[in-house]
């Protein structure tokens, strides 16, 4: 990458009109996309010993983010945006944690840079596919090491825990201190078993520890975990962090659908064969209210669910927890979700979207990651493996539409109160609207399009005189239905070819839409948010 050298002469400042007055610049316009909100909760609902944990955890938090910036931009480069003397480039800047947008195609908005390497910073730039494909394959499944060049030129894979040595030493002595301090057993024992993880990366048994961590108010997610910002080869993970407090009245509302879902396997509607494994039921469904981001999870689009551990084999035998950031989620219903559908959706069916909906689908596109298949059924081995680059994408969708799915069945079950069938396909079809605008280069925004442009394509909606959206539940239904089937059988015969030509051809934003997009545009709704957050913000400071 170029290292930012002249860059403090560039200014964005805000251009004459006609009539003398200032207009804001492009780049202060996209910084205004990006609307502000305060990351806060009562922290009354923790003891005394994990309020004392925030500020050590925010302190390692911020370590995963300057880890993130050093694999997704290099540190050189960021210490440079420090001095930009334009403060809309700047801050736009920091937002994408780089010189890329990543909700517009990964586009150049800093003068020095060009297209942003595939590989991040996980990769040499100038790697070859026949040099990278000469590595052992044990080097080309690690999850969690560096390629770099060595002294005479060649590949070598360097792991995290030696090519972030540093940074980590530090790491490690933050979380002796959380160890001693943490009085719940199920936290201090996933402390410990992470920062063993953090010295060799090893995740396992620290995922394994997270996972039977079921009754701490207060969760730290930390660590190398999506694998998103490796385009190149979608393997490599980055890091990040969230803090977050347990919300327990709507953690109690939804946590009984967790022992559904082997029902639910039984009744994706799909070939058996893609259906024979059985959810683990010791998944955690719960609410939060998210604290504190950092890294990879901070960057562009702000994530508002957590699904994990990511490591097949943990999910096969304790499932996985799926983590529903309510105050963000309504931070985006709110500014976001609701201006849009007031602009897109018909008339009749304004009063169909409910956060409640919104809530549903995106807790259960989280509960979707445990259904279907993770074995191919013809020996190709894990789907994730199989499927290569496309996995990701693949996999979201499955998670968009199979989410869908759950919401129906659960709402035919009388499992689910307060919402409709209506509500759940009208507030989809406009969450697709919000979402879209994050992009299309990866594998969210591919996923979001093949399912908008699949529902369109089988009538789930039409475009009234207005041009506003009219959602048919019955074909919406049905085209949920056949493309979950599709989706599923595709992972399951872990067809990458197909998977890829499918999504070369579907994932993109049609004529059509991207005249709704433009007039969403012109609405000046914001595309995402961004966080005031931190002790002062806590009242912790």
């Amino acid at each position: 990458m170029v290292v930012i050298s002249s860059i403090m002469a560039v200014g964005c400042k805000s251009n004459k009109s006609a009539d003398g007055n200032n207009t804001p610049s492009e780049i202060e316009q996209k910084v205004a996309e990006y609307a502000p909100f305060t990351l806060t909760t009562n922290l009354n609902v923790l003891t005394e010993n994990e309020r004392q944990l925030i500020p050590i955890f925010i302190q390692i938090a911020d370590i995963m983010d300057d880890l993130f910036w050093e694999q997704s931009f290099g540190s050189d480069n960021r210490a440079a945006l420090d001095t930009i003397s334009d403060s809309a480039l700047r801050t736009f800047a920091m937002i994408q944690y780089g010189a890329w947008d990543r909700l517009d195609g990964e586009s150049t908005f800093l003068p020095g840079y060009g297209e942003k390497p595939k590989g991040a910073n996980f990769y040499p730039t100038d790697m070859t596919e026949e040099e990278y494909a000469r590595l052992s394959s044990d080097v080309r499944a690690d999850q969690y090491s560096i390629v770099r060049r060595n002294d005479n030129g060649s590949l070598e894979s360097v792991p995290y825990h030696v090519a972030y040595a540093d940074k980590l030493a530090v790491v490690d002595s933050l979380l002796g201190e959380a160890i001693a301090i943490a009085d719940n057993p199920g936290m201090k024992r996933y402390l410990e078993e992470r920062r063993q993880a953090f010295r060799n990366d090893n995740y396992f048994a620290s995922d394994m520890a997270w996972m039977d961590m079921k009754d701490s108010r207060l969760d730290f997610v930390v660590g190398p975990i999506e694998n998103y910002e490796d385009q190149l080869n979608g393997l490599k993970t980055a890091y990040e962090a969230f803090i977050l407090v347990k919300d327990e009245k709507w953690s109690n509302d939804i946590s009984r659908f967790v022992h559904l879902l082997p029902e639910l396997q039984r009744q994706l509607p799909c070939d058996p064969k893609y259906k024979q494994e059985v959810p683990g039921t010791e998944s955690d469904l719960n609410v939060y209210d998210v604290i504190y981001y950092a890294g990879d999870c901070n960057s562009g689009s702000k994530t508002i669910a957590i699904n994990l551990p990511n490591d097949e084999r943990v999910q096969l035998i304790k499932g996985a927890r799926r983590l529903q950031l309510k105050n963000a989620m309504n931070a985006k219903f709110e500014m976001i979700l609701k201006p849009i559908a007031s602009l897109m959706i018909c008339d009749e069916q304004q009063d169909n979207v409910k956060f409640d909906a919104f809530f549903s689908n995106v807790c259960f596109h989280e509960v979707a990651h445990g259904l279907g298949i993770k074995e191919t059924v013809n020996g190709k081995g894990r789907v994730r493996t199989a499927l290569g680059n496309q996995y990701s994408t693949w996999e979201e969708a499955k998670a968009d539409i199979c989410g869908l799915f759950i919401t129906q069945n659960l709402l035919e079950r009388g499992e689910l109160k307060g919402i409709t069938a209506e509500d759940a396909y009208v507030t989809f079809v406009a969450g697709i609207l919000r979402s879209v605008r994050f992009g299309v280069t990866e594998a969210h925004g591919i996923a979001n399009m093949m399912c908008f442009n699949y529902l369109q394509d089988n009538g789930a909606f039409t475009r009234n005189n207005e041009g506003k959206y009219v959602i048919n539940v019955e074909k919406a239904r049905a085209a949920m239905e056949s493309w979950a089937a599709m989706i599923i059988a595709i992972e399951g015969e872990g067809d990458i070819q197909k998977a890829a030509d499918y999504a070369r051809a579907n994932g993109i934003v049609r004529e059509d839409l991207q005249r709704d997009l433009d007039v969403i545009k012109t609405a000046k709704i914001p595309r995402d948010i961004r966080y005031n957050q931190g002790l002062e913000a806590l009242g912790l400071k």
